[in-house]
């Protein structure tokens, strides 16, 4: 167990740096650099400073191992575009698209999930309908989902259209100020949700219309036990293994989601901050918005490992050895 994590672990701090030192390469050497923010008017000396002061004038790997010295004492270095640190910056944008990232995964976990042994384990109308509203929300992307919600709060008033908190609500105490956060939530967490959820559902059926035609589930069935406690003693756990498998993935989807999610919705987070800093050519805060989103998603497949790990003995035999 203990090797299986120290490689899991060692994985993950590789895809942080690869996918960190990737994000500053690529905003350095993309046509243009911040300094063109400053406008047409800038002065030649104000330019010049900027230059110095982002290491513009040195040469892109010279630049990315200054970085990566400074980044490896958590120092992202700063932000071009707000002028401040980048550290402060990212940790509260992670926290809100943590925040938001859970509620969607907890969703799309509860609600697919289920239903996916619904429909894999029987044909009737239920199933069917449960089906063709999966079919619906995998067809509906992230982008559109959102903006039927927003559409619909917008009309109907029942949510917030918009944005983590009201501006009444910024003054107020921890009780008034969480309940806000939690009407607002609901809106973008479905929007990641929905798609997700039909994605769980569609691979919970398959697994289990597999799992039910396996040798050990007829046996038991021949045995004379009941089909609920078929189902939930014996096929149920091991139709979790695709589901185990795919829950690093799961998150990297929930991350290109909010990309546009948090956008359309107003919501602070990673993929808000990134899209700014990428239209400012923001490259330390690119970088490190890059970084937080490789160790959400380094821990995402931590995750999916460990689930994997506990449901599937194979696993537990390979680490083993």
């Amino acid at each position: 167990m203990i090797r299986f994590l120290l490689r899991r672990l060692a994985f993950a701090l590789l895809l942080v740096i690869a996918v960190s030192s990737a994000a500053l390469l690529l905003t350095r050497l993309a046509p243009g650099d911040l300094t063109s923010e400053l406008g047409p008017r800038a002065r030649p000396e104000d330019v010049a400073r900027a230059r110095e002061r982002f290491d513009l004038n040195r040469n892109p790997l010279a630049q990315l191992g200054g970085w990566a010295a400074r980044a490896a004492r958590l120092d992202f270095g700063d932000s071009f575009l707000y002028d401040r640190p980048v550290s402060p910056l990212i940790r509260r944008a992670a926290g809100n698209t943590a925040v938001l990232a859970a509620t969607a995964l907890a969703i799309a976990t509860f609600l697919g999930i289920p239903l996916g042994v619904v429909t894999g384990s029987r044909s009737s109308a239920l199933a069917a309908c449960i089906r063709g509203a999966s079919l619906v929300c995998l067809s509906i992307p992230p982008l559109l989902a959102s903006l039927l919600l927003v559409f619909l709060a917008s009309r109907t008033g029942w949510l917030p259209s918009g944005g983590m908190t009201s501006v009444a609500a910024i003054d107020a105490g921890w009780p008034a100020w969480l309940l806000d956060v939690a009407r607002h939530l609901p809106l973008p967490a479905l929007a990641l949700a929905l798609p997700l959820a039909a994605t769980f559902e569609r691979l919970q059926a398959q697994a289990m219309t597999e799992t039910i035609h396996q040798p050990f589930v007829v046996a038991a069935l021949a045995r004379g036990v009941t089909w609920r406690r078929l189902l939930i003693d014996h096929a149920w756990r091991p139709s979790l293994r695709s589901m185990c498998a795919i829950y690093g993935l799961a998150i990297g989807a929930l991350l290109s989601g909010s990309f546009v999610v948090e956008y359309v919705t107003a919501w602070p987070g990673l993929g808000r901050l990134m899209y700014e800093a990428l239209r400012a050519r923001d490259i330390y805060l690119v970088a490190g918005c890059a970084a937080m989103g490789g160790i959400f998603l380094a821990f995402g497949s931590l995750v999916s490992d460990l689930l994997l790990f506990a449901a599937d003995p194979r696993v537990r035999e390979g680490s083993g050895k």
